[in-house]
């Protein structure tokens, strides 16, 4: 059955906005509806091909970038420097892992956000929550914190805007593998992760210059796939955004080259899984400690029938207390149902919690626990970890704290700067990217005891 607003409207669709003009509403997808695809259905399907790699245990994953997208973060500047983190990164994890590594950006589209909490109070004053750029704005007023419609004509331009930058980025020389010492420079001599990044960046060259004088051609490796993703969340952008492929017939969602479906819209009778089902781009599915083993089959028998790799992969968000609880007994379900499914560790939304500054803040050494109990978890049952799906920025802010580069809490307040949830910056970035790397060549993966916990107020 052919996607349509009205199809999926008739289901219920969790964490939507309350929309105050349908007839602008209306209008705004209409113009959408007739706009140009922002991505290919043979981009989607050569991502697709890609991640039927990680169901095969053959390559990694690494998705990553902003919690939410916002307008005014559509710049040169910011767009190159998460580009460029991730790509530090994904060279990081490659040379370490000896596989491919296949960059998928959180970007491009992230500009809306489920909410725990339809309001939000301040001083006695109840607003709407924020949901994004894409729905209303970030001050609390009253102006402000009304949805508008017309704000999915921005998401759709400033997505543009960016994909344009993501695509000279990656393919006009700046994604060059002979540039790896340029994308460095700024910090490696004030960072200790930049020094130990800087040292491969040398080894690299000395490998490209070996492949040289052996009369290989570096110059094939003068750009790089980065492909974009995003929670397909706002079914009214979404399904304007749908075309139907000349060459099939087949329905893709030309928004982003995959999407996936969040831990609180996954519900099986909900319009956001039809949605995902009906359209052919990779989908992902969150799933969090609430998961249950018939959930994982059940997700499976209705978005991969059919059981293609590379179709569907499960992003699992446990938190660093339950993933060694939870998750064996959805991949060992899986495994014996025989389902082509990659598994992604998101190891930031299980582990947020608010700092004694109210801080919305992540500790660095939990991020990286819950994702060293993901590897565990695969060895143990023979199955293979696929990749990572991080909330992270090119920039020097101050929202995490730990890591290499130590952010402590009372450092917080100097560069808070996400619309929403706290990101990894830079430093960070690298540094996971490096325990990363030693647990995927590492077969016999251990861990130290863990320490007491903090007392906090979870999120």
């Amino acid at each position: 059955m052919p996607v349509t607003a009205e199809g999926t409207h008739r289901m219920p669709a969790a964490q939507q906005p309350d929309w105050p003009d349908a007839d602008v509403l209306r209008a705004v997808t209409s113009e959408l509806a007739a706009c140009p695809p922002l991505v290919f259905a043979g981009e989607c399907d050569r991502l697709r091909h890609r991640l039927a790699a990680v169901t095969r245990g053959e390559a990694f994953v690494l998705q990553g970038g902003d919690c939410a997208e916002t307008f005014d973060g559509v710049s040169a500047d910011q767009v190159r420097d998460k580009v460029k983190t991730l790509l530090q990164m994904s060279v990081v994890l490659t040379y370490a892992s000896s596989v491919p590594v296949i960059k998928v950006g959180r970007m491009a589209g992230q500009y809306a956000k489920p909410r725990s909490s339809p309001v939000e109070v301040r001083d006695g004053v109840e607003l709407p929550a924020y949901r994004g750029d894409a729905v209303n704005g970030l001050a609390f007023t009253r102006e402000a914190r009304t949805p508008d419609p017309r704000r999915l004509k921005g998401m759709y331009h400033a997505s543009t805007a960016t994909l344009n930058l993501i695509r000279a980025i990656t393919t006009g020389g700046y994604a060059d593998l002979r540039q790896v010492h340029e994308w460095n420079r700024d910090f490696v001599a004030k960072s200790p992760v930049g020094e130990r990044y800087e040292r491969i960046a040398q080894e690299i060259d000395n490998a490209l210059a070996f492949l040289t004088a052996c009369g290989a051609n570096p110059a094939k490796l003068h750009s790089t796939d980065f492909f974009t993703s995003h929670e397909a969340l706002l079914l009214d952008y979404e399904v304007a955004l749908t075309r139907v492929d000349s060459r099939t017939g087949l329905l893709y969602d030309t928004s982003g080259h995959m999407v996936w479906i969040g831990e609180r819209t996954r519900q099986l009778d909900g319009a956001h899984i039809e949605f995902a089902a009906q359209v052919h781009n990779p989908v992902g599915v969150k799933l969090g400690p609430s998961a249950t083993s018939r959930d994982a089959l059940a997700l499976v028998e209705r978005l991969n029938p059919d059981n293609v790799p590379g179709r569907l992969s499960f992003i699992v968000r446990m938190g660093r207390d339950r993933v060694r609880d939870v998750l064996p007994g959805l991949v060992e379900s899986v495994k014996a149902a025989g389902a082509q499914v990659a598994w992604i560790c998101d190891p930031m939304h299980g582990n947020t919690f608010k700092a004694s500054s109210t801080h919305k803040t992540r500790r660095f050494d939990d991020i990286l626990d819950e994702v060293k109990g993901f590897f565990e978890v695969h060895r143990s049952l023979a199955t293979h970890p696929g990749g990572i799906h991080i909330e992270l920025t090119g920039d020097d802010v101050t929202e995490c704290v730990g890591g290499g580069d130590e952010i402590l809490v009372d450092d917080l307040h100097q560069r808070y700067e996400t619309a929403c949830d706290p990101r990894l910056n830079r430093y960070q970035s690298l540094d996971l990217a490096f325990q990363v790397a030693e647990l995927y060549r590492d077969r016999n993966v251990s861990v130290p005891p863990r320490p007491s916990l903090p007392t906090w107020e979870p999120t």
